[in-house]
Order: structure tokens, then C-alpha cells, then sequence
């Protein structure tokens, strides 16, 4: 038989309003994923005599056995600060003597950048002249998202994590001279720290992401995991509903039941393979290859649960047919009447599963094992009932045995294309000139009374 998989209930549509939520006996939304057998919370086997072990991707494991006492996960706990509507955001120290930053935590992007200028939307910046440890790497870095954009400068310097590592670490790190609507009015953040793939790093794959200079350099496991704790609060709250970021390992205090995986189809975002969506326990009843067109991707940089056109067509014609508006309220609107907000959005070019979806889980980023985990998170409740669930197993027969289309090529591959055409292009134009420079030899050569013209050899030939 085909790989179990469980459906997942995000949490945005079972964002109803506060007043009304303890009366709701179960969730309207839900997400299956193609996904492995679940880790549970039996005890990790005690570590006996001999050389110390191997950071290992097994669940559980990483909290009980830190790699060398580098990491202390529950010093990570509640090391966030941050809503889905303004983003999750981590207290960072750069530089010598130490200049404390907030960094946004974003799963969709792979450079480490902070403001390296006044800017009117944030309260500091990082100054490399004040560092004594900055050194420049002499290029500059632009990056693009969906919304918005920087341009900076590159370099290294030391950064240290307060809460929860024991040491500073050197790290690659931008510093963001000029923007366009990244910075935003209401934001408590000050840059930005990539936790993707270097695949998706800016200018280019090798330059080395923080995540894994920290893995290299703190020697811990090579995955991540993230609590966030806003589900059904208000976007337009004080900013501080908090969460967590356990870098290097997973915190059992954190989630409650068993963490279910799904693997990771292609490691430049994290993309995963959606299965089908349901609304009110009714499948949408679309192709699979929908869902995954043309890639489904977790991304806590990302606010909105983002849809495919077409599949966001399908879902809010479900919504109003089955009347499930169990949205939270939207703060300000300056009207005479209640205004909710629905927190999906249409797409060009992804599924994404923002902050909106990942407020209702616990979601570990094990990339030693090329998977995505959720379980579910204690801190997704409204007056005591959980506002998302994980379910299953239900059956796959009538789904494709693959709902990811085939991948167009990444940026790392255009790249070597395009300099594998510009090199041919030069030896090409490199050969012309030689050719051009070179006399010719026929000049100097004495004319044969046979040798005639081609147009006058066709001629020639014609008549004999």
C-alpha cells in the first residue's frame, strides 16, 4: 500500500472570534499531507560509556542529548516575540562590543540582513564602523520577495543568541543600505534571519547561510523547530504574543501527542506535496497537481495561507456555500459595523503555508533527515479548545501516486547555464578575432590559371 497520511487542520480558519469559539466542537479546515510515521515521546535511550554520540535526526533524541552542551532548549523557550501579521521576530547580538538587533524568522528565504542605516520604520540598526570583529567581503547582495526588497553590502562578523547558546559564532551577514517596502510602519524588527536552503541564498549558493555556519560551528543537530503563539489573538495586538525558536533540536515541552513528517521534496525552500484541502469535512475535489503548482512551501515570513488561483477560487466558493465564516475580527477597521479578516490569500506561483497556518503547530524544519514535522501545540487554544487538530490516517487510493508537477529549473541551475552559454559565447568571439587579426595567407599566394571563382566553378562545371 501507498505511505499513510494524516490530515492537518491549520489554524486560520478556526481563528473564529473569541466569543464564540468555545462553543465550536471541531475545526472546519483541513490539510492533508503526504507524510511518514509518526515520532512519538518515548524516552530517548540514555547515552552509555564511551566516545559521546553523534548528533542524531530521531525526534526526541535532540532535546535529551544536546551536542556537547552547546545548546540549551529550554533556555529557547519563549525566545520569540511577534504576531503573523508583523511577523516572529528573535533578540540578537552582532558585533564587538555587542549591538542588539530583532530578527525576523523567515523559512522562506536563506540571507541573514539587518539595517545597516537609520531607516523610519526601525528603532536601531547595526553600525559596522562601531565593530571591531565586522570585516567586509567586498560584493553586494540584493534580494526580492514577494513583497518588497533590499540592496546591501556583505561581510562577516561574530553574532551571539542570548537565550540559548553558550559562545558567539562568525556568520555571513548583510547589511541593508536601501529598501522598498521592507521595512514597514508597525514592525518591531530590525532584519532578517533566513532559515531556507543555501540554494535560495543571495548572490549565490556559496555564500554560507547562518544556519549552517551554526550548525558547523555549535556542532548541533541540523534542524530547527518553532512554536508560535498567536492563533486566534488579533494581528493588531501589542506584537508580543510571543513563541519559540529551538535551534538545533526539538523541545518536548513545546508539543503535545506524536510529531507526524512529511518529506521534504526539494531543499531550497522547504517544499512539501499537499494532498488535497477539504472545507467543512467536503473535498474540494481538485487534481492534486493544484495544490503543489507549481510548489507548496512552509514559510513563516509569509502572513497568509497563499493559494494557487484556481484552488483559492475553489475554497472561498466552499467557504460561502457552507457559511463557515469562523474568522477572527479585524482590529480598526473604522466602521459602524464588524469586519472579519480571512486570512488566505490567491497566488502566481506557490502554496504557502505562512504564519497564519503554523501558529497551530509545533513545526520542525529536520533537515539531517529531509523532512517536515508537525505536532500539535499547546499554545493553539481559545478558552481551552485547541484551534487546530491532527487526524488520521485516511485513505489515498483516490489520489495520484505523485501531486508534485515536475520542478522548472532553480536558480542555481540557471546560473551555470547561463555561464556555460556566455563561455561559449567568448571562445566564439575570441576565435573571430584571431581570425580577423591573422593575414591571410591566400593573398600572397600566386593566382592559378585554374583557380576561378565558385559563382564562375558553378558556371564552369555547368557547361562541361
Amino acid at each position: 500500500m501507498g505511505a499513510l497520511a494524516r490530515a492537518l487542520l491549520p489554524p486560520l480558519l478556526a481563528q473564529w472570534l473569541l466569543c464564540a469559539a468555545a462553543a465550536l466542537a471541531s475545526a472546519p479546515f483541513t490539510l492533508p499531507l503526504r507524510v511518514a510515521a509518526a515520532t512519538g515521546r518515548g524516552a530517548a535511550p540514555t547515552p552509555g560509556p564511551g566516545p559521546p554520540t553523534e548528533p542524531r535526526a530521531d525526534g526526541l533524541a535532540f532535546a535529551l542529548e544536546p551536542a556537547a552542551g552547546a545548546a540549551n532548549f529550554l533556555a529557547m523557550v519563549d525566545n520569540l516575540q511577534g504576531d503573523s501579521g508583523r511577523g516572529y521576530y528573535l533578540e540578537v547580538l552582532i558585533g564587538t562590543p555587542p549591538q542588539k538587533l530583532q530578527i525576523l524568522v523567515d523559512t522562506g528565504s536563506s540571507n541573514f540582513a539587518v539595517a545597516g542605516a537609520p531607516h523610519s520604520y526601525t528603532d536601531s540598526y547595526f553600525d559596522t564602523k562601531r565593530s571591531s570583529t565586522y570585516r567586509p567581503k567586498g560584493f553586494d547582495v540584493t534580494v526580492k520577495y514577494t513583497q518588497g526588497s533590499w540592496a546591501g553590502l556583505v561581510g562577516e562578523d561574530v553574532v551571539t543568541i542570548p537565550k540559548g547558546f553558550n559562545g558567539s559564532f562568525v556568520v555571513n551577514i548583510a547589511t541593508i543600505f536601501e529598501s522598498e517596502n521592507f521595512f514597514l510602519p508597525g514592525i518591531k524588527w530590525n532584519g532578517i534571519l533566513g532559515l531556507a536552503y543555501a540554494a535560495l541564498a543571495k548572490p549565490s549558493s556559496s555564500l554560507e547561510t547562518f544556519f549552517d555556519s551554526l550548525v558547523a560551528q555549535a556542532k548541533i543537530p541540523n534542524v530547527f523547530s518553532m512554536q508560535t503563539c498567536g492563533a486566534g489573538l488579533p494581528v493588531a495586538g501589542s506584537g508580543t504574543n510571543g513563541g519559540s525558536l529551538v535551534l538545533g533540536g526539538i523541545e518536548p515541552s513545546l508539543y503535545t501527542g506524536d510529531i507526524w513528517y512529511t518529506p521534504i521534496k526539494e531543499e531550497w525552500y522547504y517544499q512539501i506535496e499537499i494532498l488535497k484541502l477539504e472545507i467543512g469535512g467536503q473535498s474540494l475535489n481538485l487534481d492534486c497537481r493544484e495544490y503543489n503548482a507549481d510548489k507548496a512551501i512552509v514559510d513563516s515570513g509569509t502572513t497568509l495561507l497563499r493559494l494557487p488561483q484556481k484552488v483559492f477560487n475553489a475554497v472561498v466558493e466552499a467557504v460561502v456555500r457552507t457559511s463557515l465564516l469562523y474568522i477572527q475580527p479585524m482590529m480598526g477597521a473604522g466602521l459602524n459595523y464588524e469586519c472579519y479578516r480571512f486570512g488566505i490569500s490567491p497566488s502566481t506561483n506557490a502554496l504557502v503555508l505562512g504564519a497564519t497556518v503554523m501558529e497551530g503547530f509545533y513545526v520542525v524544519f529536520d533537515r539531517a533527515r529531509k523532512r517536515v514535522g508537525f505536532a500539535a501545540s499547546p499554545c493553539a487554544e481559545i478558552a481551552g479548545a485547541p484551534v487546530s487538530e491532527i487526524s488520521g490516517p485516511f485513505s489515498t487510493d483516490d489520489i495520484a501516486s505523485n501531486c508534485v508537477p515536475a520542478l522548472p529549473l532553480n536558480e542555481p541551475v540557471l546560473w551555470v547555464v547561463s555561464y556555460t552559454l556566455m563561455s561559449v559565447c567568448g571562445v566564439i568571439l575570441l576565435i573571430l578575432i584571431i581570425l580577423l587579426l591573422l593575414p591571410s595567407r591566400c593573398r600572397h599566394l600566386p593566382r592559378d590559371p585554374e583557380v576561378v571563382s565558385d559563382e564562375s566553378s558553378l558556371v564552369r562545371h555547368r557547361w562541361k
